[in-house]
């Protein structure tokens, strides 16, 4: 929020240039939670201990949670993709949250945020489904049950991405719309109701999108598993 005035999600301010590349809010604040997100992490595993304080306790905690996520979503190899996925849902916590801060406005509301992760997202499931079962094995998995179908499951690889972007942006853009609006209404303390209900949001749409992420995953290494089919379910 930015003194209480809504933006256009489709107008990227733009903060300064690099030679003739505009470089926008949205990227500015990125670079900002990336920051504060390398710097955090070196701060907190620099003195580990075979012992753990309770900080450690807890940062132990959230990585054997977000392993045990993603290995009940992808089975036996989800270590491998604990990094990427891992890392999508600890930026997208602070992203989606971080409107709440004044003089903020969360990356993720503004459409090219989204868009970035989505498409982070398709690359990641067809480099996995090609590492996995080769070019020709991944390729053949469209043509199937019927090469009938081949355009059908090629269109669906984009059209699910695309959700995949809208359904968070949407969420989090209207989010602090609807909070700028009645700030700007009814002053200070009225919105924080509303602004609680936005931390909930912001952390739900981060585990809904890594989730998601997970279950592509899964499917292009034709690794499934029940569980994961049931939580996409859940999710959409």
């Amino acid at each position: 929020m930015n003194g209480g005035t809504s933006h256009s999600p489709f107008d990227l301010p733009v903060v300064f240039n690099v030679g003739p590349v505009p470089v926008t809010r949205p990227v500015v604040v990125t670079w900002g939670i990336m920051a504060v997100l390398m710097i955090g992490s070196r701060l907190l595993t620099r003195r580990l201990r075979v012992r753990p304080g309770r900080v450690q306790t807890a940062v132990e905690l959230l990585v054997t949670t977000i392993e045990s996520q993603i290995g009940d979503v992808i089975p036996d190899v989800g270590g491998s993709y604990v990094w990427l996925l891992g890392t999508m849902f600890i930026f997208l916590v602070f992203a989606n949250v971080s409107g709440l801060v004044p003089g903020l406005q969360a990356p993720t509301a503004y459409l090219e945020t989204p868009a970035a992760l989505a498409a982070i997202v398709f690359l990641s499931v067809h480099v996995a489904g090609v590492s996995r079962r080769g070019l020709l094995g991944y390729l053949r998995e469209f043509a199937r049950p019927s090469i009938f179908l081949l355009p059908l499951n090629l269109l669906s690889e984009v059209t699910r991405t695309f959700s995949l972007m809208i359904r968070l942006f949407g969420n989090v853009m209207s989010g602090e719309f609807i909070i700028a609006i009645v700030l700007g209404l009814a002053g200070l303390l009225v919105p924080l109701p509303l602004m609680g209900l936005e931390l909930l949001t912001g952390l739900i749409q981060a585990y809904i999108f890594t989730t998601l992420a997970a279950v592509f995953i899964a499917a292009a290494l034709g690794a499934t598993s029940p569980r994961s089919e049931t939580g996409k379910e859940q999710t959409t």
